[in-house]
């Protein structure tokens, strides 16, 4: 009877090597299918990283124009992909995968590819709004004309 049950044991403590292929097969496949959603979610990373970025900028000019009792703007390249702040000679850029669009006042576009959002000594602006879009996703970057207030909307 001993030996029987070692018989049983000795056949069902292996694979088999077709049992191995197809769990290779199965990992490839889920492995396929998981890479394309994990690429996209570090670009909603990079997406939403550029939009807190953009609205720190706007936050901080707003500040200044406070603080200082002088308007203050942000200036916005479409077609370079960067804005400026007024008060500071830095270049911020933004990743050339996100397309961008400004929406603002006519008085404060330079011309069609280049546009600026002011801000008041009172904390109110001229206001508007820059959309940041990748792969389908979308942030909003908005601008009270009333309070100045920045927010993001997802």
């Amino acid at each position: 009877m001993g030996r029987r049950q070692e018989i049983a044991l000795g056949a069902a403590a292996g694979f088999t090597l077709i049992e191995l292929l197809v769990v290779t097969v199965i990992m490839l496949l889920a492995y396929s299918l998981a890479a394309p959603m994990l690429s996209t979610g570090v670009s909603g990373a990079e997406l939403k990283a550029s939009a807190r970025q953009l609205a720190a900028g706007l936050r901080k000019v707003r500040s200044e124009a406070i603080l200082r009792k002088s308007e203050a703007a942000l200036t916005i390249d479409v077609e370079q992909r960067q804005f400026m702040l007024s008060g500071d000679t830095r270049i911020y850029r933004l990743p050339a995968k996100i397309d961008f669009s400004l929406f603002t006042v006519q008085s404060g576009l330079v011309n069609d590819k280049v546009g600026s959002i002011r801000f008041y000594p009172d904390g109110g602006s001229t206001g508007g709004r820059v959309t940041l879009v990748q792969n389908g996703r979308k942030y909003q970057v908005d601008v009270d004309w009333m309070t100045g207030r920045v927010a993001i909307l997802d």
